[in-house]
């Protein structure tokens, strides 16, 4: 399993629209992330910033990020979501959310 963390602005104009979006994710879009092997997805907002979390159990995290973008559903969600925010990710990146880096995580204790 790997941990992800990815940043974005959150425009305040669309601040009501992303969040009752996101009080009902479609169903669809959420099948369509668990297929690719996405796990324990979270999004928390702090002011105008929007920080997402999610674990990837499989093998090949760019092919099922592929997967993702390539469904419809999951097209038709982003044309709704995406005018809500601005990308923080480097131009040119080819990214929309910009990846964090991970600099310390606790584990479990083990006896």
């Amino acid at each position: 399993m790997r941990r992800y963390g990815w940043v974005i602005r959150l425009r305040p104009e669309h601040r009501e629209t992303y969040l009752r979006l996101h009080a009902a994710v479609w169903p669809g879009v959420e099948q369509t992330l668990r297929q690719a092997n996405i796990r324990n997805y979270s999004i928390f907002l702090h002011g105008d910033l929007l920080f997402g979390y999610y674990e990837y159990v499989g093998d090949d995290h760019e092919a099922d990020q592929r997967r993702i973008a390539a469904d419809p559903e999951t097209q038709a969600w982003w044309k709704l979501t995406d005018p809500c925010q601005e990308s923080l990710a480097d131009p040119g990146s080819g990214q929309w959310w910009a990846p964090m880096r991970e600099i310390w995580h606790l584990s479990e204790e083990t006896a």
